[in-house]
């Protein structure tokens, strides 16, 4: 019964996204809610002696991304990107240190892709500092979710009853029981990584080493899949992170390979394939359309941190900064994680102004204000 809604409710979603959507123009209204899609390992562009892994700037393996900043998508008039993201901070890697640095404007010295706890419970690399983004989120009534592919699932790929919801502090990966499949790559492959799942950093919004359905914060980890659902009753908070499983972000490639693709193309064209399913579900929905934005957001550089690696990152809003000749306004400015992070505090009013300190190295990082209409970030 539910996979037979949950499917329902995609299409229906994704099809008024497509007929609906159309173009709006750009106006200064200061934005309610914020969506994350978090993508994996790849350069936006790169020196061309760099040919592994590939760029995603005009891959024909990402057809749906390159549509959404050549002005060929529909909907030119809600897309913004930069062509001067860089690296969080030189040596900020793997991947863990950047999803850490997204919420704190800092790596709080991880080098490491390690879950935050060890399976005896003792922490690993788990902060216990109150100062980043979700807890001041709170602090100031704002809410929060982070919906994680392959998580709050059964063996099948089936959503599990909010009250067995659990807080996923643990990696776990392997192949679904038949008939379970992924909806959006119909791979029978998961693979949950908690180094994509910021708030599980920090022992306040992980709700400490409870794996139990007992942990007060568990309700703020949905599966993946309840999204639609959310999305369709308008039951969504302000500051959404949504990651997909480690297929679906581009991180790694099915064993299958992905279409006619292969190895490193394959993981790109499984990432662009789950954008182009997931972002006119959010913009189909009332809480996109009332002032929303979405953040297509990239990781870390790979190959390098000097500038000749830029990483993706586009914004799309009905209030991005007006297009340039019917093309998707683009800048050089340099921003980095510590742009966004900043963003999202003055975005939600948890800044100086409203009594928060800038956090880490958001206090001296350009925000995102350029990419949107003027005024829309105050």
């Amino acid at each position: 019964m539910f996979h037979s809604k949950f499917r329902w409710t995609v299409s229906a979603l994704a099809l008024a996204g497509a007929v609906g959507l159309g173009s709006f123009p750009a106006h200064a209204d200061t934005i309610k809610k914020v969506f994350v899609i978090a993508m994996e390992n790849h350069n936006w562009t790169q020196p061309s002696t760099q040919t592994s892994p590939g760029q995603i700037f005009q891959n024909p393996a990402a057809p749906f991304m390159n549509s959404l900043v050549n002005g060929t998508s529909g909907i030119s008039s809600q897309v913004a990107f930069a062509n001067g993201y860089i690296n969080a901070a030189v040596g900020d890697h793997p991947s863990e240190p950047n999803y850490i640095w997204s919420e704190a404007g800092t790596n709080f010295g991880v080098a490491n892709d390690d879950n935050p706890y060890h399976t005896d419970c003792t922490p690993d690399t788990v902060q216990s500092t109150t100062q980043h983004l979700s807890t001041f989120l709170t602090t100031a009534r704002k809410s929060w979710r982070s919906y994680q592919e392959d998580i709050n699932v059964d063996s099948t790929n089936t959503p599990l009853p909010q009250n067995q919801w659990t807080v996923p502090l643990f990696s776990t990966s392997g192949t679904w029981t038949a008939p379970g499949v992924n909806s959006n790559n119909y791979s029978g492959q998961f693979n949950y990584a908690a180094k994509h799942n910021p708030m599980v950093f920090f022992t306040d919004t992980a709700g400490g080493c409870d794996k139990t359905t007992t942990n007060p914060m568990r309700l703020n980890y949905p599966p993946l899949q309840q999204l639609a659902l959310d999305l369709a009753s308008n039951n969504v908070a302000d500051y959404t992170w949504i990651t997909p499983n480690q297929f679906n972000d581009a991180h790694s490639s099915l064993s299958t390979g992905f279409g006619k693709f292969t190895g490193d193309q394959s993981a790109i064209a499984t990432g662009d394939n789950f954008l182009a399913r997931t972002i006119p579900l959010i913009m189909a929905s009332d809480a996109y359309q009332d002032h929303g934005a979405i953040l297509v957001w990239w990781d870390e550089s790979e190959g390098g941190d000097d500038a000749s690696r830029k990483i993706p990152f586009i914004v799309i809003s009905k209030s991005v900064h007006p297009n340039v000749k019917g093309v998707p306004y683009s800048n050089t400015i340099q921003y980095s994680h510590s742009s966004t992070l900043r963003t999202m505090q003055e975005i939600f009013h948890v800044d100086p102004p409203h009594g928060y300190p800038f956090l880490g190295a958001a206090a001296t990082a350009t925000d995102l204000s350029d990419l949107f209409a003027q005024g829309t970030i105050k």
